[in-house]
């Protein structure tokens, strides 16, 4: 129709009643999300809660049971997967790096994989460019792993994130078992590199400091559902009692303790 506005774009990744189950247990009850392309979206809860089941189903590592799993209003069935993995990076939560390769290798490692893969020269080269970028200089890229410091590691573990350029990078609780001093540093690269590259970002996290500064919206997993969402400004003042129980690190509320 002349002068009507042309249709909203769908959002870059979608989760509609998605549900998820293990033998006798429900994971996921009917999980819906949606991650709008630029966007960094934070899910939090607690241990046992689906966050890292709902990224293993986003990117196709589970199949879901029931419900829809869409990347840009396509479902995720229909998608070609290499094409969907060739977009993505990660940041493990433990850094999840090769001790038996240095730095450069680790960070370089899709890159030599690819089905055009680069020289040794030009994947070394890309490597150092990226370790620049998450504040590392060239002489840590002949190292191993093992003789890093645990911030360190979390480093390399990013640059080998934003090796292909993603459009979409995950991270797997990105400061766990660093000190808080490091842990804000990573959490402001984090931040730094998903504004500068302009890629949607899905965080999964128990860190209210990585959520206050990494999100642009929170959703918060309980019972195998959202039970909250909504941006990140407005979390404190949510009346939810499950999400002001977990913000808080109250021990009364709604979500039990497992002892």
């Amino acid at each position: 129709m002349p002068g009507s506005a042309p249709p909203a774009a769908p959002p870059r990744i979608e989760l509609r009643d998605v549900w998820k189950r293990f033998d006798d247990k429900t994971v996921l009850a009917g999980v819906n999300l949606k991650v709008m392309r630029g966007e960094s979206l934070v899910i939090i809860g607690g241990s046992g809660t689906g966050k890292s089941v709902t990224l293993k189903c986003i990117l196709g590592i589970e199949r879901h049971d029931r419900g829809e799993v869409l990347i840009d209003g396509v479902p995720l069935a229909k998608v070609d997967r290499r094409e969907w993995l060739r977009h993505f990076g990660m940041l493990f939560q433990g850094g999840a790096l090769f001790d038996s390769l240095t730095v450069w290798q680790n960070v370089a490692f899709r890159r030599r994989q690819a089905r055009v893969p680069l020289s040794r020269k030009e994947a070394r080269e890309l490597a150092i460019e990226k370790l620049r970028r998450v504040g590392l200089t060239p002489d840590v890229a002949d190292l191993y792993p093992a003789e890093l410091s645990g911030g360190m590691q979390k480093r390399v573990g990013l640059a080998r994130a934003i090796a292909l350029d993603p459009e979409v990078i995950f991270f797997d609780e990105p400061t766990a078992g660093l000190d808080p001093i490091m842990a804000g540093v990573i959490n402001d690269l984090i931040r730094e590199l998903v504004e500068e590259m302009g890629a949607t970002a899905i965080t999964i996290t128990h860190d209210m400091t990585t959520v206050r500064t990494v999100a642009d919206h929170v959703a918060m997993l309980h019972g195998g559902v959202v039970r909250w969402a909504g941006p990140v400004e407005d979390v404190e003042a949510a009346h939810d009692p499950y999400l002001d129980q977990f913000i808080h690190g109250r021990a009364e509320g709604p979500i039990e303790a497992v002892r």
